[in-house]
C-alpha cells in the first residue's frame, strides 16, 4: 500500500528542528555579536526545509516554497561570493520550480491528487548516470580552477553539477534524484562551515539548512524507494 499521507510526525520534527535551530542561532548573533537579525537567512531556512520536506513525501506543493526559498538563496550565495550557486538558483532552479509543478501535475496519483508518482532507473542507466556525473564534475571544477578565482572549485563544481542533473531529475520524478542530493548536501555543509569559520554573517545559517537537508535526503529517499514504480 503506498503511503500518500503529506507530513508524519518526523517531518513535523524535522520542521520544528530547523525553525527552532534557526532562531537561536539569529538570536546568539544578535546578543553576542551586535548584529541584526537575519531575516532573510531565516526565511530560506524555513522555506528551504519545508521544500524538500514536502518534495520527499512527493507533494506538488513543495515547488510553492521552492520559489521563495530559491530566490533568497540565490541572493544570499551572491552576497557570499558563491557564483556558482547564485548562477544554479536564479538561472535554473527558479524556472524548474514551474516546470516541476507542470511535469507533476500530468503525473499525479489517481488517488491522491497531490502526490506525483515516483519512477526508478534500470542498472544501466545508473551506470550512466553516475559516469556522467563524475566526468561532468572533474570537467567543470577543472574550468574554474583554470579559469576564476573560484577558491574551491571542485566543491563549487560538484554542487553545481550534482544539483543540476539532480533537479532534472527530480521534475522528471525519478528515485535516483535523492543519491545526488545526498552528496549534494555533504559537500554543501563543508562550503558553508568554512565560510562560517571565516565569520561569513549568514553562513552559519546555511550550516544548519543544509543538515537539515542531509537528514530529510536520507528520509527522501526510503519513501521514494519505497513508493517508486
Amino acid at each position: 500500500m503506498k503511503d500518500n499521507k503529506i507530513l508524519n510526525l518526523y517531518d513535523l520534527v524535522l520542521i520544528a528542528g530547523v525553525i527552532l535551530s534557526n532562531l537561536i542561532y539569529s538570536l546568539i548573533s544578535v546578543y553576542t555579536n551586535g548584529e541584526p537579525f537575519d531575516t532573510l537567512g531565516f526565511i530560506a531556512g524555513i522555506t528551504g526545509v519545508l521544500c524538500v520536506v514536502l518534495c520527499a513525501k512527493r507533494s506538488i506543493y513543495n515547488y510553492l516554497f521552492g520559489v521563495i526559498n530559491v530566490s533568497l538563496y540565490a541572493y544570499i550565495s551572491y552576497r557570499s561570493g558563491i557564483y556558482g550557486d547564485f548562477v544554479l538558483n536564479a538561472f535554473y532552479y527558479f524556472p524548474m520550480q514551474f516546470i516541476g509543478i507542470y511535469l507533476w501535475k500530468k503525473h499525479k496519483e489517481k488517488d491522491a491528487p497531490q502526490i506525483v508518482e515516483s519512477k526508478r532507473m534500470s542498472n544501466l542507466n545508473r551506470c550512466f548516470l553516475f559516469t556522467f556525473c563524475f566526468a561532468a564534475t572533474m570537467v567543470t571544477g577543472y574550468l574554474l580552477s583554470r579559469f576564476t578565482p573560484d577558491p574551491m572549485p571542485y566543491k563549487d563544481s560538484a554542487t553545481t553539477v550534482l544539483s543540476i542533473i539532480a533537479m532534472f531529475l527530480m521534475v522528471r520524478a525519478y528515485m535516483e534524484q535523492w543519491f545526488l542530493w545526498i552528496i549534494t548536501n555533504v559537500i554543501s555543509i563543508a562550503i558553508w562551515a568554512i565560510l562560517a569559520f571565516e565569520g561569513e554573517r549568514p553562513a552559519g545559517l546555511m550550516v544548519i539548512m543544509w543538515v537539515f537537508y542531509l537528514r530529510n535526503s536520507i528520509n527522501g529517499y526510503i519513501v521514494w524507494r519505497k513508493n517508486a514504480l
